[in-house]
């Protein structure tokens, strides 16, 4: 009996998980903070990398940033590599930030020559032909006099000078480049909504690609357009090309030389807007740094139901990255907070992204360097430098509930499916479901029990003939409002390939599972609904801890019950704790690990100390003889009273505060 267990056991570790196999270098591994870089720094450089435990972190000169340094970079270049050499000696790496599509020229009103006067064709326009030129004021690192321009990708001479300057940054020896916000110009006031950029070389560019002239040709804003929608894929495609390019340029002449882009939309509209997509840009970068809140503000400004969805976007990106690192450039605290003791928000944000596996960035206020408490990055980093190997070895799922994650569905029906995507993700997280999130590049490889379709409106042949052999293989599809209802360019289709494949013919809710049909089909997505209940309500009940009386507790152990009595999806992994705790079941280094994290009891800029979490049940399928371990957040590792039946190995955890990693060991 125990042979078997034991074999079963060891089945399910390997059953999974095929997406985050990819080889690892330092990339997975930084803790970072940013430092302003020239060759009068590079010594106090050294120095906060030793003493507050930084591994791989940030150095900045704004090398292609400012004009006269993009036009002779030779001293910023000396800074760069003796820094480099500097890093190298102590067995660390480095890398360095430097703008992408944005170049400041300080002081214009005193200069004769300026970037925008010299070349006012490489420049982004609205289609007013207004110019994507900012002074002092416009966004807190321009200052009062500066001349602030956007970039066009397509201006082919300005892209040749940009390449080179790459190349010679990655021949400094330097480990990473990273590039700053590679947009469109949609993030300044006023510039929102208006899908620049319809400069010379970019229309150009379009029409050569399409036959339409972007000026004339479709119609701006509006998605019915088709017009538009190629619009809205040409430039995404462009912003994933210019970052490929710099890849290229950057490891043509330095092979180990990392290229990161820094990207602050998540998974929703706004990557749409700017036009850099993180799910296409994975492919082409080694690492991407988010500068991502989820969920709005700072760590600080943060209610229970904030830090749900900033859990969801850092699980998304870290299955878009397929194995490469996800790094969180984000923020903890600002001055204006003084009810919130900055240690706490720091130790929070941490908190939420080493539990995802996701690197840290300690950051001061809202810029890329110092430190909002210096003791307390010192406290945190040592700890992750302890045991890195538990938040950054590879994970891989068990028996997963699988997440379709659409980003043709997103790019074209955005509010619609994040809702029910975001629900969805609520609702497993807060069941404490073991759960993987598929995307078109990993549908094929996915191998859990039950994939969830939350709207997933636009659908592919291809992706229609992965939904087929998952169904033929034995696999439930579960399937939600109207999911399949138009192809991967918006168009409607005539017939719904979904309720074809699956001989759906009606509008209620349907529940086959015989052994040539499993499907669930529900006209209304569930994880729409709880996602508006839980806006309405979630943090009130969050602050006090109690779920007595709340709408959407009903809702999300209905849902359980659905998946478990009726469609029969029984768990590799029990856990039992309350709906405020998020919590991840992973196989780490062939061990099966449960990461928690709380957030019990945090309300925006007043409390940033957790309710404890306490009696969360654990059950592991182990034998006898195995053992149970914790990892309390910013703790030592503890070994954990057990019981044994029947093939089942449950542990009781007393009280949780901020987090803990819980693990079992044959």
């Amino acid at each position: 009996m125990k042979k078997n267990i034991i074999l079963f056991s060891m089945a399910l570790l390997v059953a999974c998980g095929t997406q985050n196999d990819k080889a690892q270098n330092w990339t997975h591994y930084v803790r970072i903070a940013g430092h302003g870089l020239s060759l009068s720094t590079v010594d106090s450089i050294i120095k906060d990398a030793k003493d507050t435990h930084l591994f791989g972190f940030e150095v900045d000169n704004s090398l292609t940033g400012y004009y006269e340094s993009f036009l002779d970079p030779t001293d910023k270049l000396k800074a760069i590599k003796a820094l480099a050499d500097s890093t190298h000696k102590i067995g660390n790496y480095a890398f360095v930030y430097t703008e992408g599509l944005e170049t400041i020229t300080a002081e214009c009103d005193k200069k004769e020559h300026t970037f925008f006067k010299d070349h006012p064709d490489w420049v982004q326009r609205d289609i007013t032909d207004r110019p994507a030129v900012f002074g002092g004021g416009t966004a807190f690192w321009i200052s009062e006099g500066d001349e602030d321009v956007w970039i066009s990708p397509f201006a082919t001479e300005w892209r040749k000078i940009y390449m080179e300057r790459i190349r010679q940054i990655a021949a400094t020896g330097i480990d990473g480049i990273f590039i700053d916000i590679p947009y469109w110009m949609t993030h300044f006031d006023g510039w929102e909504d208006t899908w620049a950029s319809f400069d010379d070389y970019t229309v150009a560019a379009f029409k050569d690609l399409t036959g339409l002239d972007a000026k004339t040709d479709i119609k701006l804003g509006d998605f019915a357009d088709p017009g538009f929608i190629k619009w809205v894929d040409f430039r995404m495609a462009a912003l994933t090309d210019f970052m490929k390019d710099v890849n290229a340029n950057a490891k043509s002449v330095n092979p180990k030389c990392m290229v990161i882009a820094e990207i602050y939309p998540g998974i929703d509209e706004s990557a749409v807007r700017v036009g850099a997509d993180v799910y296409q840009m994975y492919q082409v970068v080694d690492a991407i740094g988010h500068e991502y809140s989820g969920g709005g503000g700072n760590a600080a400004s943060k209610n229970p139901l904030d830090w749900m969805s900033r859990m969801t976007g850092l699980y998304t990106f870290c299955a878009f990255a397929e194995g490469k690192a996800t790094w969180m450039l984000s923020y903890s605290w600002s001055q204006r907070q003084e009810n919130i003791v900055p240690g706490e928000a720091i130790k929070n944000l941490m908190l939420s992204n080493v539990m995802a596996g996701a690197n840290c960035w300690d950051a001061a206020g809202h810029v890329m360097s110092g430190s909002n408490d210096i003791e307390t990055r010192k406290t945190v980093f040592k700890w992750i430098a302890e045991h890195e190997q538990t938040f950054y070895k590879p994970r891989k799922t068990i028996k997963p509930i699988g997440v379709y994650f659409s980003d043709k569905t997103r790019n074209y029906f955005a509010d619609d499916f994040i809702a029910s995507y975001q629900g969805i993700m609520y609702l497993l997280l807060q069941s404490h479901l073991e759960f993987e999130i598929v995307t078109p590049r990993t549908l094929s490889k996915f191998c859990g029990e039950l994939l969830i379709l939350p709207d997933v409106k636009c659908v592919s042949d291809e992706e229609m003939n992965n939904f087929s052999q998952y169904v033929s293989n034995g696999n439930v599809l579960y399937i939600t409002a109207e999911s399949g209802t138009n192809d991967p360019s918006r168009k409607l289709r005539s017939e719904n390939p979904l309720h074809k494949l699956l001989g759906i013919d009606a509008s209620a809710r349907k529940l086959s599972l015989t052994s040539a049909n499993r499907f669930v089909y529900n006209p209304v997505c569930p994880g729409k609904a709880y996602f508006d209940e839980t806006e309405k309500q979630y943090n009130e009940f969050g602050w006090t801890g109690s779920v007595q009386g709340a709408t959407f507790e009903s809702m999300r152990q209905q849902f359980v019950r659905e998946l478990t009595n009726e469609v029969g999806y029984k768990p590799a992994v029990m856990v039992n704790a309350s709906p405020f705790v998020s919590s991840q079941t992973a196989v780490v280094d062939g061990k099966t690990h449960v990461f928690i994290a709380n957030f019990k009891g945090l309300k925006k800029n007043e409390i940033a100390v957790q309710l404890s979490e306490n009696n969360v049940t654990i059950e592991f399928q182990a034998s006898q003889n195995a053992s149970v371990f914790g990892l309390p957040f910013l703790g030592q590792v503890e070994k954990i009273q057990t019981t044994w039946e029947s093939g089942n190995l449950k542990c009781t955890i007393p009280e949780i505060g901020k987090g803990m990693v819980v693990w079992v060991e044959e």
